[in-house]
């Protein structure tokens, strides 16, 4: 049985759990094209005539220039899903059948000048999103400790 459909929402399209996600299970994993970041800002202008940030940083200077349904994968602050191993979706939490499933973009994300306006709308939303290492410590913990924050972040703060 499918475990997410594709569905509209106030951003764009995003994913939605087409059944209950027990707490650990795998959702999806991510494919597509290892790029560089100024090569996914190319193929961002090309394919869809503006910057997207469609690719997932999985190394320094070093990203997948995802392929849906991965890149429909909105950002939350109160995330449901994580990515383990660099690009295993993961339920954090159970998800409800019907709920959209999102992960925290902070957890792959190591620019130093990279941002992003959220508008999750969840009660701790930050409105502003950054980098792993802008996380209040006691998020980069909670993180940490679920296994969702990508290997060549944990390196660079160990």
């Amino acid at each position: 049985m499918k475990l997410f459909y594709i569905k509209e929402t106030s951003f764009g399209k995003g994913i939605f759990a087409e059944r209950n996600i027990r707490k650990d299970e795998k959702i999806l994993e991510f494919k597509g094209s290892i790029i560089t970041g100024e090569q996914g800002k190319k193929l961002d202008l090309k394919i869809f005539g503006k910057r997207l940030g469609n690719s997932l940083q999985v190394g320094k200077n070093k990203y997948i220039y995802l392929k849906e349904p991965g890149r429909l994968i909105n950002h939350s602050c109160n995330p449901n899903a994580g990515i383990k191993k660099d690009k295993i979706l993961v339920a954090i939490k159970n998800i409800k059948k019907g709920e959209e499933i999102n992960y925290d973009y902070s957890t792959t994300m190591n620019e130093d000048n990279w941002t992003m306006r959220c508008k999750c709308g969840k009660k701790n939303c930050r409105k502003i999103v950054k980098d792993f290492k802008y996380l209040p410590k006691k998020i980069q913990k909670k993180y940490l400790k679920l296994g969702i924050v990508q290997k060549f972040i944990i390196k660079k703060i160990q």
